[in-house]
């Protein structure tokens, strides 16, 4: 009769809450191949997380998608670019929008992908409920994305448009007019009039713009 190994006998409420010490994603997929009860565990590792991060990890849609999925409690998540190219498109923001988190999440940082435009960021600003924080920054979206965003975020606190050099003074106005919750705006290297900033200003005088 073959004995079972002790780590074997561990439960999985047990395992989960090792494995949400790991930091590695990729130690993560490796322990969830090594059996179905430690499968388990690293999904329950994963749906006890509040915040997600992915800086410096090379991800496609697939495995970022996957991760968001089942981190059922998540309220940040942070997907920038790194300096191995985080490989996230459109297609991988659509599949993050069906995810159960989406509507309780208050920061979402997609900073520096290039691989995303309006159709992805409209898609998953559109199922935000909660939304206090975003970064756009460094990205090609435009004033459909910002349209979105005054459309959904009504609790926006701070946005970062740091270089998005497609948006326009309609985009800004329609997120200052209707986020009436917002604080701070970093416009940095964006191509907008600075009168259009100063009218910005005149419509919301306690607003930081950073430029």
């Amino acid at each position: 009769m073959e004995v079972e190994a002790e780590i074997d006998r561990l439960p999985v409420d047990l395992l989960a809450n090792i494995f949400v010490l790991f930091t590695s994603f990729t130690d993560l997929a490796q322990a969830s191949e090594v059996c179905k009860k430690w499968k388990q565990g690293v999904n329950e590792s994963l749906a006890c997380r509040e915040n997600l991060s992915f800086a410096g990890w090379k991800m496609d849609d697939e495995s970022t998608a996957r991760l968001v999925c089942h981190a059922y409690n998540l309220t940040k998540l942070h997907i920038p670019r790194s300096r191995w190219c985080c490989q996230i498109t459109d297609a991988g923001l659509v599949r993050i929008s069906f995810a159960k988190c989406v509507s309780n999440l208050t920061s979402i940082s997609l900073w520096g992908l290039t691989g995303i435009t309006d159709e992805g960021v409209v898609q998953l600003i559109s199922r935000t409920r909660s939304l206090q924080h975003l970064n756009v920054g460094g990205t090609f979206i435009t004033d459909e994305s910002l349209f979105a965003i005054a459309r959904s975020c009504p609790k926006l606190e701070t946005i970062v448009l740091w270089s998005c050099r497609h948006v326009t003074e309609n985009g800004l106005f329609a997120i200052v007019d209707k986020c009436l919750e917002l604080k701070s705006m970093n416009v940095w290297g964006t191509r907008v009039p600075v009168d259009c900033l100063n009218n910005l200003l005149v419509l919301r005088p306690a607003l930081i713009i950073k430029i």
